[in-house]
């Protein structure tokens, strides 16, 4: 009985801690958060169109659409979603056209697809515009490239944006990649900042507008909703916020880290980079790699913060689905330390070395080759990788504009 008692004191005690950590009040309140503490005061009284999608919650994962919707001093009136839609309904890649919300029986007007930017027809009636989405601080993820165009609708049709602010998974600090070049600008690099560029969103906007980055120079009624409690050297982990899929191939709080290291690499169609397995953007594999070879050769790189396993897999869909794929599982032990734009071209270098003529650049197709070229912001990363494919030939190029980035986007800073 003693013996009985003492287990279920012990099982008490496990169960309790483990109860704890998911009741533990979050270090980070949203911007979503701070606006309801503040009774939606700048809301208050008007028309509100908001551009979300199933990101925008708070710290209990109560929808900013029902947040908003049932705050009695607030009108909400339309919503607005990009890619994937506002409540997520919609894959990768799929034009969604406008439809009525099922939950509220509000207009949802599609922002991806035939129209990327609210026209003047879907802004009547609406006084302000609110932009509360969880982004992944990588300018190709093309949610930034929505909060743009509907700050420039904003300013062209008189009409106050509010961003309700929120944190970035790499941090605040971490700045990579090489500034978009004119006549490379689209909706994966619609602005001219690094691949990784280290601001949240509300400090993307607060510089998009001020410094006349957006279409013709453009500048909206701006105000940022400021989160409370977040810090720049913060990982997505250390602000005890739950995290909530960005798109079906961002399902974790580290997949951003994964997403910088392979998703480049995997505009060229011909190495895998784990989309349609399991491990989304975590792995570099093809059919014909020896893995423990592989393996072997990218750990005796000796990079600091990452660590490569053989691998196996067979995808259950895309454009390998089926197919007996190998390579190596990529292990970030600490994002910091490792520079994640390297991994995919050193990848490309070391498998290149082992299979000359697997040149991945070859076996892609013309249209492959403009989306890396479109991703990337310049055609100058694969021309100068070509000549001899080893990373040291790009690197110089990646890191040219990184100092003086830092130092312009301070100017910006919300958080410290």
């Amino acid at each position: 009985m003693n013996k009985m008692k003492t287990n279920m004191l012990i099982f008490f005690i496990i169960l309790s801690s483990i109860t704890s950590n998911y009741s533990q009040t979050p270090k980070v309140e949203t911007g979503i958060e701070v606006l309801r503490d503040n009774n939606f005061n700048i809301l208050s009284g008007k028309r509100v169109g908001l551009i979300t999608n199933p990101t925008g919650v708070d710290s209990k994962l109560i929808s900013t659409i029902d947040i908003l919707f049932h705050a009695k001093n607030v009108k909400l009136v339309a919503l607005f979603g990009p890619e994937h839609g506002v409540r997520g309904d919609f894959s990768a890649g799929t034009n969604v056209e406008s439809y009525t919300d099922k939950e509220t029986d509000l207009p949802v007007y599609s922002l991806y697809g035939k129209t990327s930017k609210p026209t003047p027809d879907m802004l009547k009636g609406i006084d302000v515009l609110v932009y509360d989405i969880q982004d992944i601080g990588c300018r190709s993820y093309t949610y930034i490239s929505t909060m743009g165009k509907a700050m420039e609708a904003a300013s062209e049709n008189n009409i106050p944006f509010v961003v309700l602010d929120r944190p970035n998974p790499l941090g605040g600090n971490k700045v990579e990649g090489n500034l978009v070049e004119d006549g490379f600008q689209s909706f994966v690099s619609a602005y001219k900042i690094p691949y990784v560029y280290g601001l949240t969103c509300g400090e993307l906007a607060k510089m998009l507008n001020s410094r006349g980055m957006l279409k013709d120079g453009e500048k909206c009624k701006l105000t940022v909703v400021p989160m409370k409690g977040w810090k720049r050297s913060m990982s997505f982990e250390n602000t005890g916020l739950p995290w909530v899929l960005t798109s079906p191939h961002i399902p974790h709080f580290d997949t951003p880290e994964y997403y910088v290291a392979s998703g480049i690499m995997g505009e060229l169609g011909t190495l895998s980079e784990g989309v349609g397995y399991t491990l989304p953007f975590q792995i570099f594999a093809a059919e014909w790699i020896d893995p423990e070879m592989l393996a072997h050769k990218m750990n005796a790189l000796g990079l600091k913060g990452v660590l490569f396993r053989p691998i196996n897999i067979k995808p259950f869909y895309g454009i390998f689905r089926n197919k007996e794929l190998h390579g190596v599982e990529i292990h970030i032990t600490d994002y910091r330390k490792v520079n994640l734009m390297s991994l995919q071209f050193l990848f490309m270098q070391v498998q290149t070395e082992m299979y000359p003529d697997k040149n991945p650049f070859t076996l892609a197709s013309k249209q492959r080759l403009k989306f890396f070229d479109n991703v990337c912001g310049s055609s100058k990363v694969r021309e100068l990788f070509l000549k001899n494919m080893k990373y040291d030939d790009i690197k110089n190029y990646l890191n040219k504009d990184i100092k003086e980035f830092k130092k312009l986007s301070k100017r910006y800073y919300l958080y410290q």
